[in-house]
């Protein structure tokens, strides 16, 4: 695999990671801030806004598995994949905690 490729896994994981809460709280009934919100990304959107975001973010997820030619069977690809669900998971982690102190 050339090194694109595992860019590309690693932002895979990234966006469906990113898809989980949105899916969540959208079919939820539950407002949650989104990039289209106002402000963006701080204050909330709808429901619908929160699964449209969240599909689109499956697509990219799923486009980018494709293009990354992660396998099971490519343990490095997959530790990538895992990575990159880690690093947008504890990232979110620390926005979402500064705005429970608000």
């Amino acid at each position: 695999m050339k090194w694109y490729h595992y860019l590309a896994a690693f932002f895979a994981g990234t966006f469906l990671a990113n898809a989980v809460p949105h899916f969540i709280h959208g079919v939820s009934g539950d407002p949650f801030p989104t990039p289209f919100a106002n402000p963006p990304a701080k204050g909330l959107s709808s429901p619908t806004i929160n699964v449209l975001w969240a599909c689109f973010n499956l697509f990219g997820g799923y486009v980018l598995l494709k293009v990354s030619k992660t396998t099971f069977n490519n343990k490095v690809a997959m530790f990538v994949l895992f990575l990159g669900i880690i690093a947008i998971s504890v990232m979110l982690s620390y926005v979402f905690m500064e705005k429970l102190k608000m």
